[in-house]
């Protein structure tokens, strides 16, 4: 059975340069194609696998679009779209309603010729396969060696559809005064992830960067994932970035952070899985809750997509199951019991 994409933008060069990414491929068929205004309706009518949707609509404009469709007749929204000319905290709102993803679109260069089209055709390539999941590992390998260095309590935060909503409440609800680091994986494209750091300090007012290598998180920072290569921690405590695993479908991959976490991090800390499409993040939440971590998944009412918190909680990888807004305050609480009991066993 083909992958049946349809076409949600206004310019119609724009929609003829998609199309012809689409069918490319004789996997893929376009279901249909109309413009961004017509996007609701059209889904109602007739759902497609995925919903290339452009963000802007003399009506109803992308975001709006997406918290409509993703609520009436939900299914996997690429957003497309131009970073130099579009507003970056539209394609994150559009995001925390429920877009999959972002992708620049592909043009027309002088010559008539299709620039640009290789991240889309990346994009639905890992679309397909999550659609059709088979086996995978997301496994990072390597063993623990020397003592870590890292004495922060750490709080991991994995999110995908709907994330940036979810990750900026939650960051938002944080106590200021947060004694932890807080580091986030978050699906989304590289181009896109410092417009998401930006975005994510401004709604939640408090200090975001994106993680480099090297980095040895502390008290108070807040980190994001900024490659589509992985995100995880070393074994002396410091983070990297590492392709493996290759065969991993999720980019950055939430499991192989996780993972390295349990077994890398000095001690055992909080580990959280947010809304979003899949399974990824749920072997790695089971890794953390084994290794004592408190482990918390996000409850089904309140996430955009069910998808990953269901796969931690059918997996018995979650230590409590909570909506969002209960979230913060059980880490809070969770970082002052580790604090108190760390310096219990100081004063021993």
């Amino acid at each position: 059975m083909k992958l049946r994409v349809a076409i949600a933008v206004e310019s119609r060069s724009e929609a003829e340069a998609l199309r012809q990414v689409v069918e490319e491929d004789p996997g893929r068929e376009v279901a249909w194609q109309a413009p961004a205004a017509e996007a609701v309706a059209r889904c109602a009518a007739r759902t497609p696998d995925i919903l290339l949707l452009g963000l802007a609509a003399p009506d109803v404009d992308g975001v709006e679009a997406t918290r409509r469709i993703m609520t009436a007749s939900p299914t996997t929204i690429l957003i497309v779209t131009n970073p130099s000319s579009t507003d970056a905290g539209r394609v994150f709102d559009a995001m925390g309603s429920g877009a999959r993803d972002v992708v620049e679109a592909p043009r027309r260069g002088p010559n008539g010729e299709l620039v640009g089209a290789a991240p889309l055709r990346a994009k639905l390539s890992l679309l397909a396969r999550l659609a059709s999941p088979g086996p995978e590992s997301a496994k990072p390998r390597g063993t623990s060696g020397a003592e870590p260095l890292a004495i922060a309590p750490l709080v991991a935060v994995g999110a995908s559809t709907g994330g940036p909503g979810a990750v900026s409440q939650l960051l938002s609800a944080l106590p200021p005064d947060l004694a932890a680091a807080v580091v986030i994986v978050q699906h989304v494209d590289d181009t896109f992830a410092a417009g998401l750091a930006a975005w994510l300090e401004g709604q939640a007012g408090r200090p975001v960067r994106l993680a480099v290598t090297g980095d040895r998180p502390r008290e108070g920072d807040v980190l994001l994932a900024g490659t589509s290569a992985h995100l995880v921690v070393s074994e002396n405590g410091s983070l990297a970035y590492t392709p493996e695993p290759r065969e991993s479908p999720y980019r950055p991959s939430i499991d192989a952070f996780l993972s390295s976490a349990a077994r890398n991090w000095a001690t055992p800390g909080v580990a959280v899985l947010l809304t979003g499409m899949g399974r990824d993040g749920a072997e790695g939440l089971l890794r953390c809750r084994t290794a004592g971590w408190h482990t918390i998944a996000q409850d089904e009412k309140t996430s955009v997509l069910y998808g990953m918190p269901r796969a931690a909680r059918e997996i018995g990888a979650a230590t409590a199951i909570l909506p969002l807004p209960e979230i913060a305050p059980a880490v809070a609480q969770r970082v002052r019991e580790e604090r108190a009991r760390r310096g219990a066993g100081r004063n021993r």
